[in-house]
């Protein structure tokens, strides 16, 4: 049975390896402790499947808006709802702390992200030029009002 939790510092190097796995710029993990230790605007969540740490997402509440930072599922449990489940809670959550509306940025070669956030009512709102240093890769801005 899948478990939606909120982050703490104790998932960091297990979130750090789906992190590195997942994204061509991964996150440090002190990257992770400074977001769950000193930033007061992050709401992070991990799924577990009993004792393993299997997906993560990272939201921050800037005054009366959500910005989703990261959303990753480990490859081998893609494509099993759970990409889906971190999306709904983080919803939750904004709904729950009164937001208006989430946004996010992701790859325009993201295509399975984005039929993900299109799935639960995200909307391209515009396009962010160059916004990966990688390879100034465009990205899709993308908003959910609630």
């Amino acid at each position: 049975m899948i478990e939606i939790l909120p982050m703490t510092t104790e998932h960091i190097k297990d979130v750090h390896k789906i992190e590195e796995d997942c994204f061509s710029i991964p996150w440090s993990e002190k990257s992770f402790y400074d977001e769950l230790t000193k930033n007061k605007m992050a709401i992070y969540i991990i799924a577990k499947d009993g004792d393993d740490i299997i997906a993560y997402g990272g939201m921050w509440h800037v005054i009366n808006e959500g910005h989703i930072t990261n959303v990753a599922v480990k490859k081998e449990h893609r494509g099993k709802g759970i990409g889906n489940k971190i999306i709904n809670e983080l919803i939750n959550i904004a709904k729950e702390k009164e937001m208006i509306g989430i946004t996010l940025e992701v790859r325009t070669s993201n295509i399975k992200a984005q039929s993900l956030y299109k799935k639960n009512g995200f909307i391209i709102e515009g396009i962010r030029k160059e916004y990966y240093d990688d390879n100034k890769e465009d990205a899709i801005l993308m908003w959910r009002h609630l």
